[in-house]
């Protein structure tokens, strides 16, 4: 079966070592890279959470993978947990700024199968192991200096670098900010319709006020009744107006 040219160390950690059907090593525990060059040599399994002890391999000991097991090729070297921890890793290592803050952690690595050199390391913000947490994706260049558990960069912050993978919260609020940027879309698009529409109303207003003038100035029989209108009008009003005092003066 063909090996992938590109892999993932969390997916070579997640699987099972198998020597044959019958033969286990148990999952992945740690890695065994060599930082000064990025590039992975091998990594190592435990047999059980008890056990101390470690087999380590070599990554042209994988002869296939399926579904999710690795089987190799010859025998495994023996050493324990507290050598291992010993061995230089950036895994886990600090990635400081260029003002020497730190801004997230390295929490993962892509890896050429063949040749074992990193392509590019992936970021977390906070604790890697938090399952869901965002990545992103830190580039071989982006990297000036290293040392053992820190990483420094001529990066600001993480915003400078490509999401691989969005956390739940990233999404959610990304979404959230879609909602009400949706909604003052349509909010601003509303205030422009009824503009519209009042402007409208002025103009159609305004015509018809224009056509009654000409109607009145250009017909002097309408002109005369809306004229009779407004008298008889006027003096009912000022009839009514009369009477009112009348009634109010007690003296008449």
């Amino acid at each position: 079966m063909k090996l992938p040219k590109d892999y993932l160390l969390s997916e070579l950690l997640s699987h099972n070592v198998r020597g044959s059907m019958s033969l286990t090593y148990g999952y992945g525990d740690t890695v065994w890279m060599h930082p000064p060059v990025h590039r992975i040599l091998g990594w190592s399994t435990k047999p059980s959470n008890l056990n101390l002890k470690r087999n380590v391999w070599k990554l042209n000991q994988i002869k296939q993978i399926v579904d999710n097991e690795i089987f190799v090729k010859g025998d495994p070297a023996i050493s324990d947990l507290a050598t291992l921890n010993r061995f230089p890793s950036l895994l886990y290592a600090n990635l400081i700024n260029n003002n020497g803050m730190k801004i997230g952690i390295i929490a993962d690595f892509l890896f050429n199968f063949r040749t074992g050199k990193i392509i590019y390391y992936l970021i977390s913000r906070s604790n890697p192991k938090i399952p869901g947490s965002s990545r992103w994706q830190l580039n071989l260049e982006n990297i000036s200096d290293q040392q053992p558990g820190l990483v420094f960069s001529s990066l600001t912050s993480l915003d400078e670098l490509d999401l691989l993978k969005s956390s739940f919260k990233n999404e959610f609020f990304k979404k959230g900010k879609k909602i009400f940027n949706r909604f003052d879309d349509m909010k601003n698009i509303a205030s422009n319709r009824i503009e519209d529409w009042l402007e409208e109303d002025d103009v159609i207003n305004s015509n018809y006020e224009s056509e009654i003038n000409n109607i009145y100035e250009e017909d002097p029989i309408f002109k005369n009744k809306i004229n009779q209108e407004i008298n008889f009008n006027s003096d009912n009003i000022n009839s009514t107006s009369s009477k009112k005092n009348r009634e109010d003066d007690p003296w008449i």
